[in-house]
């Protein structure tokens, strides 16, 4: 699933004496002579594996001992070899596997207070006093009852002849649930990879729909929640979907019927609808596949099959997104339970934006039970603001409004992809062409980027011309690396020939720098005087003004996924070392991000220069884990990184110097990460930054067009919409010059090399790690972000 300040780091050497240095670093952090239990309860989600390796690495790591709390709370009321103390190693093979290793399971004891006794001696017995609770709603507020009542519970151990007390229990929780149903938090743990499994489905589902012109209903899980039959519709460009939050009203089995009908006569060949497993109508009756099929078949004589998807959205392994999501909360509900007083409410570590941020518990599960109260009394509602933008979204994509219900727009718009092709790129210029057709406006294509724009390559397109394109990778327009600034003459009679009143470019670092040339043009040519917006498209994730980019969950999948199969690969030999290179250019984003979901050992980026001592003490620490139980190693190269220290260099001296110790094997990710389908994250990025870009123009043109063209070359109508921290944010393309790296197509400064250090920190390297942006307790009620001109939220 996924999610952002941008600081550079130091290396472990660097002391930190200056007065003036106002940031905090978690070595004042101490856990010795503390104890921490993790335990996993509820539903079972991918990622849990990779939140509780986070939290046992982290822990060891402070100086506090940390168990494994076996069963969930089963576990913790019986006691015995359930709770184990947890070592380095133990967690070492973790992070790629899904479920819960250390096992959940419900506990009807542990509801009764003799029960929470039980479990309470359990805990005082070992000296722990601090909880980490992985699981949904139900398995946080446990916890909490816990919390509150174990000033009571340790009185009556005393009372019983227990000598050992313990006057205060912390509890941080973690959300861990493939339906994303929890409120204060945008992405649950498993969500992200509950949704890859659904769109694995629903594409191979398609090609076998389409040769038969087939109609397929699919049931996803999501008893009380329909995030995923929403999103997963949104992804997959559905043709209707049904979900509890939003029960139908009379008359929707004609409106459906009539939609499929539509879409076959538009030459549509297949008819996909996915139902929530909790979907029911107005009047509380049950919408099951079954009825829907035999509606389908009934009215319109649709070859109609049903596909129940059931316990394979829980299976499988954990997306990037997961592991990265998970690790992030991991080493977040540490660092939660060391600042943790006598005073501190017990809180669940969520995902903002991008943003890690700690919620009063109690908080957050009101709020849930306050929806779900909403829900079984049959009102619509949203439980985030995310929620509500996937409904609109949606919404605005999937439904044709006849000719004459458009706004009366005489506005041209054109879409050009630019740089080289990212997964999601279709989904965005889906979601573009949809929505402006929706505003009103004629929307054309450019093909092959600003080539293809002062070769005249551009035509009209229509809404029944991007079906079915959310799903497809590469750029079906076709897209390539040529900069504006030589053919400027061309492009100005170009956009004058078919009346171009405004631009949105899809793409890389050529793409903003396009829009620089364009926009600085603007005095010389009174053709590019009209509203200009970039939406960031590249798997190097390398554009200023922006946390993330279209592609680069695609291309972190992909390095996931492979790393995977490589370290799978040892499995029959000990003790190797696996020397991976990835693409980036001279952004480090993808070799850090991924080897923070892969498990990587050492990442080397340019970024953070390095030396010949830098890779000796490499090799020394690898060779020092492959000593002891550890058996297989994973170093991340970025292809940039140094033009000395080469990949074949680097495989020659790990070769070299671990020689009788282990051996090495090296590979070239290459062009493997561009390809593929887009993920799930991909496709509704792509979707929604899209449609904002749009909505943004329609404003603007609105706003500030007079006598046929914007009467002023302001630097506000050329941006660039991109994700900073919690919020999309449009920022003039000119204001960002200056956070530009333009030698090495870089920006200055990168929220992700926060991540470095706690991908070294579960490396097990001795690292500072500045922990400024924890440690706020927010209130789940707080207000995001008003949707403006220049902010609007996803």
């Amino acid at each position: 699933m996924i999610t952002k300040a941008s600081v550079f780091f130091p290396k472990c050497q660097q002391t930190f004496s200056s007065t003036a240095d106002t940031r905090k670093f978690f070595e004042n952090l101490s856990g010795a002579g503390k104890s921490i239990g993790v335990l996993t309860s509820g539903g079972d989600a991918q990622g849990m594996n990779a939140a509780v390796r986070a939290v046992v690495r982290m822990g060891i790591y402070v100086g506090a001992k940390v168990y494994f709390i076996h069963e969930g709370y089963q576990g913790m009321v019986d006691g015995g070899d359930n709770i184990k103390e947890a070592t380095w190693e133990s967690v070492s093979s973790m992070l790629q596997v899904g479920g819960t290793v250390i096992g959940s399971a419900r506990c009807k004891e542990f509801r009764t207070h003799e029960g929470r006794l039980k479990a309470a001696h359990n805990l005082v017995e070992r000296g722990i006093t601090n909880l980490c609770v992985i699981g949904g709603d139900g398995s946080l507020t446990g916890a909490n009852l816990f919390r509150e009542e174990w000033s009571g519970l340790l009185d009556e151990l005393v009372q019983q002849g227990d000598s050992r007390t313990n006057s205060v229990l912390h509890i941080v929780g973690m959300v861990g649930s493939i339906d994303n149903d929890f409120c204060g938090t945008d992405m649950t743990i498993g969500t992200d990879s509950a949704l890859h499994r659904i769109i694995e489905v629903v594409d191979a589902i398609m090609t076998t729909a389409q040769s038969h012109q087939r109609t397929f209903v699919l049931e996803v899980m999501g008893r009380h929640c329909g995030y995923l039959a929403l999103v997963s519709a949104l992804a997959c460009g559905a043709d209707w979907v049904f979900f509890p939050e939003m029960p139908p009203e009379d008359g929707w089995e004609d409106n459906m019927c009539q939609k499929l009908s539509e879409n076959r006569a538009d030459k549509k060949r297949l008819n996909i609808i996915i139902v929530a497993e909790g979907a029911i109508d107005c009047h509380n009756k049950a919408i099951t596949p079954d009825y829907i099929k035999e509606l389908v078949v009934r009215c319109l004589g649709f070859d109609t099959r049903v596909t129940i998807l059931g316990h394979v959205q829980r299976g499988g392994t954990p997306s990037a997104f997961d592991r990265i999501l998970a690790s992030r909360m991991g080493v977040e509900a540490v660092l939660a339970l060391l600042e943790a007083s006598a005073s501190t409410p017990a809180c669940v570590v969520s995902l903002v934006g991008n943003q890690a941020v700690r919620l009063p518990l109690m908080e957050c599960v009101q709020m849930v039970r306050v929806c779900v109260y909403m829900l079984e009394r049959q009102r619509s509602q949203k439980r985030r603001l995310s929620f509500e933008n996937n409904l609109s979204t949606y919404r605005l994509l999937s439904y044709r409004k006849a000719d004459s219900e458009l706004p009366n727009s005489s506005f041209n718009v054109a879409v050009l992809n630019v740089g080289a092709p990212a997964a999601g790129m279709n989904a965005a210029v889906r979601s573009a062409v949809r929505v402006g057709i929706t505003e009103g406006h004629k929307m054309f294509a450019v093909n092959d980027g600003f080539e293809g724009f002062y070769k005249g390559q551009i035509k009209e397109i229509k809404w029944g011309d991007v079906g079915g394109w959310t799903g497809q990778g590469g750029s079906l327009l076709g897209t390539k690396r040529t900069l504006p600034g030589k053919h400027l003459d061309k492009i100005a009679e170009q956009i004058r020939i078919h009346n171009i009143s405004a631009l949105l470019v899809i793409g890389g670092f050529e793409a903003y720098v396009g829009l620089l040339e364009l926009s600085a043009a603007r005095d010389k040519y009174n053709e590019f005087c009209v509203p200009m917006v970039m939406v960031p498209a590249t798997v190097s994730n390398n554009i200023p003004g922006s946390d993330l980019s279209i592609g680069s969950d695609t291309a972190l999948n992909a390095i996931t996924d492979t790393c995977d199969r490589i370290k799978q690969s040892a499995s029959g030999t000990k003790r190797r070392v696996f020397i991976i290179e990835t693409m980036g250019g001279y952004c480090g984003y993808l070799a850090t991000v991924g080897g923070l979901a892969a498990g990587a050992d050492t990442v080397y980026i340019y970024e953070e220069p390095f030396d010949i001592r830098d890779l000796q003490a490499n090799v020394e620490h690898l060779t020092q884990k492959m000593k002891t139980s550890i058996q297989r190693g994973l170093v991340l190269r970025n292809e940039n990184c140094n033009e000395n220290f080469t990949t074949d260099f680097v495989y020659q001296l790990y070769t070299e110097e671990g020689r009788g110790v282990f051996d090495c094997r090296k590979n070239i990710l290459g062009h493997m990460q561009q390809g593929g389908a887009p993920s799930p994250f991909d496709r509704n990025f792509g979707t929604k930054v899209a449609a904002k870009a749009i909505q943004w123009i329609t404003r603007t043109l609105k706003d500030s067009y007079k006598g046929g063209r914007v009467f002023a070359n302001s630097e506000d109508t050329a941006c660039l919409l991109g994700m900073r921290r919690r919020a999309m944010v449009f920022q003039p393309v000119a204001q960002l010059r200056d956070e530009t790296d333009f030698v090495h197509r870089i920006p200055k400064e990168q929220w992700w090399l926060k991540l470095r250090p706690l991908m070294k920190i579960l490396a097990k390297y001795k690292t500072s790690y500045d922990v400024s942006d924890s440690g706020q307790l927010e209130h789940v009620t707080r207000v995001r972000p008003k949707e403006t001109n220049t902010s609007s939220t996803i």
